[in-house]
C-alpha cells in the first residue's frame, strides 16, 4: 500500500493533507489540517490531560502533524512527553519534503518536524530534552502495546476505509494499554465506532467538531465495559 498513489492538497487552513485516490480518503480535514489536529487531539486530548509526563499513543502517524503539534505544545506547557506512534505504511520522502506544516505553524525550529520523520523506527528517539518519539512499523490489528498510555489520539482512516481497525478486538486492546483516568480522542462518530467504545469499558462523550464536521468522541477510561447502546 505504501506504493499507492498519494497527491498533495492544500486545505482551507492554507495547511496541506496527502489524497489516496485509490481509498478516495484525505490524511487530514480538507477543511483545516492544522484545524482539525488542534481541535480533535491536543484540545480535546492532551491539553484535556493534566498528566506530566504524559504517555501519548497515537494510532496511524502518518504525515507527523499531530506529532509534531504535541511536541511544539508540549514544549510550551513544560511537559514531558512520551510519544508512541503506529504506522504500517510510512509517507515517501517525496510527500515529507513538500508537507508545509513547519511553514504554516509558528515554531522557530522547523528542523524538528523533519528529524521526527528520520528517526529511526521501533526505537525510542529523543526529539528534543522534553519530547521522545518511538515510532512503531507494523499493523495495529497484530500490535501489542506495553502500556499505561494517558492519551490515545485514533487517527486511523474512517470506517468505511479501514473497518478492521475500528472493531472491539482492536479497542479493547488499547483499552487494556491505558492508565486509568486516561482518554481516547477520535474524529469519528459511527455508531459503530461508540458502541465499539463502549462494549471495551469507556465512556463516550460526543463534543463540537473542527470545522467543516458537527461532532467529534472524547472517550473516558472505564474499568468495566458500559451497556452497549444503539447509537
Amino acid at each position: 500500500m505504501n506504493k499507492i498513489k498519494r497527491q498533495l492538497e492544500v486545505t482551507k487552513d492554507g495547511s496541506h493533507t496527502l489524497y489516496v485516490p485509490e481509498l478516495d480518503e484525505h490524511y487530514h480535514s480538507v477543511h483545516g489540517a492544522v484545524q482539525e489536529a488542534m481541535h480533535v487531539y491536543l484540545d480535546a486530548g492532551f491539553h484535556f490531560s493534566n498528566k506530566d509526563p504524559i504517555r501519548i499513543l497515537e494510532i496511524g502517524f502518518g504525515t507527523g502533524l499531530n506529532a509534531y503539534l504535541t511536541l511544539i505544545e508540549g514544549e510550551k506547557s513544560k511537559r514531558q512527553v512520551e510519544y508512541h506512534s503506529i504506522e504500517l505504511y510510512p509517507i515517501e520522502q517525496e510527500h515529507l519534503e513538500k508537507l508545509n506544516y513547519p511553514d504554516q505553524i509558528d515554531y522557530p525550529n522547523r528542523q524538528l518536524f523533519y528529524q521526527m520523520h528520520q528517526a529511526e523506527w521501533n526505537k525510542t528517539i529523543e526529539i528534543t530534552p522534553g519530547f521522545h518519539l518511538h515510532k512503531i512499523q507494523g499493523d495495529l490489528t497484530k500490535q501489542i502495546f506495553d502500556g499505561n498510555y494517558d492519551v490515545v489520539y485514533f487517527d486511523a482512516f474512517a470506517p468505511d476505509i479501514q473497518p478492521e481497525l475500528w472493531k472491539e478486538e482492536v479497542f479493547q486492546k488499547i483499552h487494556d494499554a491505558m492508565a486509568p483516568d486516561s482518554i481516547l480522542t477520535t474524529y469519528s462518530t459511527k455508531g459503530i465506532v461508540k458502541r465499539a467504545l463502549r462494549a471495551t469499558g469507556f465512556k463516550v462523550k460526543r463534543l463540537p467538531g473542527p470545522p467543516g464536521k458537527r461532532e467529534m468522541l472524547r472517550a473516558l477510561w472505564l474499568k468495566e465495559p458500559q451497556e452497549v447502546q444503539n447509537s
